[in-house]
């Protein structure tokens, strides 16, 4: 997938799959697989370190994961996630940001809101590098939003966010996420627009969706989000190979001959 196929694919009404990935061996398996693009999204500070936030990663942790992606899906388009406050400095610092980023491989950076940020996405952009929006649940705003819950319920908020999509695209987004909105509000956002959504809790009206690599797979059987499905056991089935491994090895059965150099 090209720059150019995210605003084809909407024009041609053909929904879009995006996955998040962190690691080069996961990376080499989507890279098989028929997925469009990859988010190497700040979340991994949670999914892949612990973190209750993703508040916790930085540029040069953003930019060791991106590497390892971008090494193990080099036919995949790849979207790297600018962390908290690295964007939101002075003109030189941001830059110095975004140019790691894509020194470390990745095709396009992804930032979260629109107010305060225009005018740096229009420098980004006339710069060279593509970038994608992200309104909605904000999660980088996880302390100033109260929580993990949805956005855009009343009035005023459904306006605000309608608003800044339309501000995100004239100021050179070629792509928006929409986390956790009303299904009605991403309806008319992804009308309204001529580059394409890409939604998570957002129902089906976006251009095309993103998910968790971690969660879609059942990695966390403790996070159930409304808007979540899983198409694997993924904990419980790995968890019995281990166990089975553990097996193998405390009532010899393994390494046999056939796995021993004689």
């Amino acid at each position: 997938m090209k720059i150019q196929d995210f605003k084809a694919f909407k024009k041609a009404g053909r929904k879009i799959s995006m996955v998040t990935c962190y690691d080069h061996w996961s990376a080499k398996i989507v890279n098989a697989s028929n997925i469009d693009c990859l988010l190497v999204g700040d979340s991994l500070a949670m999914v892949m370190h612990g973190y209750p936030t993703t508040i916790a990663a930085t540029t040069s942790l953003m930019a060791l994961h991106t590497t390892a992606v971008v090494k193990g899906a080099p036919d995949k388009f790849i979207v790297a996630d600018l962390p908290f406050l690295s964007y939101r400095k002075g003109l030189s610092e941001n830059m110095s940001s975004i140019e790691e980023l894509m020194r470390a491989g990745a095709h396009a950076l992804k930032l979260e809101g629109a107010r305060g940020n225009l005018d740096l996405i229009r420098h980004v952009v006339d710069s060279g590098v593509p970038v994608q929006g992200h309104i909605g649940l904000t999660p980088q705003s996880i302390h100033q939003l109260g929580g993990f819950k949805v956005q855009g319920r009343s009035p005023q908020e459904y306006s605000d966010l309608v608003e800044q999509a339309l501000q995100l695209e004239a100021a050179g987004c070629f792509s928006l996420v929409l986390e956790c909105v009303p299904s009605t509000l991403a309806l008319e956002i992804s009308s309204k627009l001529s580059i394409p959504t890409i939604g998570i809790g957002a129902g089906l009206g976006t251009d095309g969706q993103v998910l968790v690599l971690q969660d879609m797979l059942g990695m966390n059987p403790q996070f159930k989000p409304k808007f979540l499905r899983t198409y694997l056991d993924g904990f419980d089935l790995l968890k019995n190979y281990l166990n089975e491994y553990h097996n193998d090895v405390t009532q010899l059965q393994f390494p046999t001959e056939k796995e021993s150099y004689l």
